[in-house]
């Protein structure tokens, strides 16, 4: 039923029981994997007025760097958990909005499952604007296992 999983990963401890999940129910099916971590888009002004630093263009970049460096480094940690189940994965790291790479990327790779942890760890976001799961499990056309 489930060929093409897709595991969101940010690091959590939820999003490490999600994969725990994904790996139990792709066992049985020879199931594949694709393990995505989403860096959030950050919109640094071009300076900031007042006591407080100029803050460059390039500092952005090398900021992003880190945190897709880090990304990288979460995936492959998550797909040598994957191929000691005996199963297959690939590892992708995307910079956007989370809920909406998810959501573009399970429809634009036919995935048949998202599984993803509850919550992640962007807390005051969700508090303040509704979770990523949420929103992920209200807009896809396929299934959302969210784990707890």
């Amino acid at each position: 039923m489930f060929d093409k999983i897709v595991v969101a990963i940010d690091g959590s401890i939820l999003s490490q029981k999600a994969l725990d999940a994904a790996i139990e129910l792709g066992k049985g099916r020879s199931a594949s994997l694709s393990l995505l971590h989403v860096v959030k888009e950050i919109v640094i002004p071009p300076y900031v007025m007042g006591e407080m630093a100029f803050i460059t263009r390039e500092y952005d970049e090398d900021f992003t760097a880190a945190l897709r460096k880090e990304g990288e480094e979460l995936l492959d940690i998550a797909k040598e958990r994957v191929h000691k189940a005996g199963l297959t994965a690939e590892a992708h790291v995307i910079t956007g909005d989370p809920a909406s790479v998810i959501l573009d990327f399970s429809k634009e790779n036919h995935m048949q499952l998202i599984v993803m942890g509850s919550r992640g760890l962007g807390t005051f976001k969700e508090m303040m604007l509704g979770s990523v799961s949420h929103r992920v499990s209200q807009v896809s056309e396929c299934p959302v296992l969210i784990v707890k």
